[in-house]
């Protein structure tokens, strides 16, 4: 075994806690047009605050993309009052369980698309073909043919990622179509995408066939479902997630650590947002490290004036500057041409 890939010892999940989990984190998108995307922020954003959700969602004219916390029973009512939508009642919920909320604010917005890609290619009219985790755990153990390709960004797989699978340096999903050049020599393989949810792979898996790509296929719900459904095996490393625990347990099997901390070296999975604004890279730092330069990266870092607090976490929640909760964002121009809504930073 690699000197980087350290078993985890007495590795406990978010999901296996000895202690009753009052809370749940739902992670899901849909890709479903909405039409009248500004009343539908509006009364979604109203239905979060009137039920003590917080969290992160994106309405846009393809769909919805969205990760919340809050009571078990709130999001359960939650879940039951999307999928009463007709628009949104095929809708695939992940749920974990935590004790307290994984946000501290909430957020919906109006977006162009409900992942940031810019791909010319539509998912509700061609994607990659769709496997449960059941079906994908089956195909790595059995074809080694296969290739898996990760979909996400270089600091979400620097701490986890499928055995074997490629990845790629970027930043953004945007940046796909520079990295064609790395796997255009598997156009003929079968290849599968997965990403954290499976919202990235609804359109990389299109832009791959739109490419030329044969034989594609994409993780149903992603790693977060695998993780859930099937144990999370051969998935080395955590789960990037974008709340206040930053990672997530996934392999409940034959997990171990494969990144090391940015600043001394030494095996660690504990992921850390640099705590100067300007800098603001996602790396993992070890405690003793993230003590000794206060959340900081670098000792430059720790010097800049912007310095956030570091309360130990390592995550940060975003600004709320402009943004008022209590009043739903509206945006009147123009809106029966619903592409042109931007996002203004709200």
């Amino acid at each position: 075994m690699k000197t980087e890939e350290i078993k985890t010892k007495n590795n406990t999940s978010n999901l296996s806690s000895p202690q009753k989990s009052e809370y749940s984190v739902l992670l899901y998108y849909i890709y479903s047009p909405i039409e009248n995307v500004v009343e539908y922020r509006d009364v979604h954003h109203q239905y979060c605050i009137d039920n003590n959700l917080l969290g992160r969602i994106i309405i846009a004219p393809e769909g919805l993309n969205g990760t919340v916390s809050g009571l078990v029973e709130d999001c359960k009512k939650y879940m039951d009052w999307v999928k009463s939508d007709p628009r949104f009642s095929t809708v695939d919920f992940k749920i974990e369980n935590h004790q307290t909320h994984t946000f501290t604010k909430l957020y919906v917005r109006i977006k162009k698309e409900i992942v940031h890609s810019e791909l010319p290619v539509n998912p509700l009219e061609r994607t990659g073909k769709h496997l449960e985790p059941k079906d994908f755990k089956e195909i790595i153990e059995n074809d080694p043919d296969v290739v898996l390709v990760d979909m996400r960004s270089n600091y979400e797989h620097s701490v986890g990622k499928f055995k074997g699978a490629i990845t790629f340096d970027m930043e953004n999903l945007r940046e796909l179509p520079d990295h064609m050049k790395e796997i255009e020599h598997l156009k003929d393989k079968k290849v599968i995408t997965y990403c954290t949810g499976g919202i990235k792979c609804e359109k990389a898996s299109a832009y791959l066939l739109a490419q030329g790509f044969t034989d594609v296929y994409q993780l149903h719900g992603g790693i977060i479902k695998y993780g859930l459904e099937e144990g999370g095996e051969n998935f080395d490393g955590k789960c990037y997630v974008f709340d206040n625990r930053l990672t997530t347990e996934v392999n409940k099997i034959n997990p171990v650590v494969i990144s090391k901390c940015h600043v001394c070296g030494t095996t660690c999975d504990r992921m850390v947002n640099c705590a100067n604004p300007d800098c603001n890279e996602h790396v993992p730092i070890c405690e003793k490290c993230g003590q000794e330069l206060e959340g900081a990266c670098s000792v430059m870092c720790k010097e800049n004036p912007r310095k956030r607090f570091y309360d130990g976490t390592g995550y940060y929640a975003k600004t709320t500057e402009g943004y008022k909760p209590e009043i739903a964002f509206r945006t009147r121009k123009n809106t029966k041409n619903l592409h042109i809504i931007e996002d203004l930073g709200l």
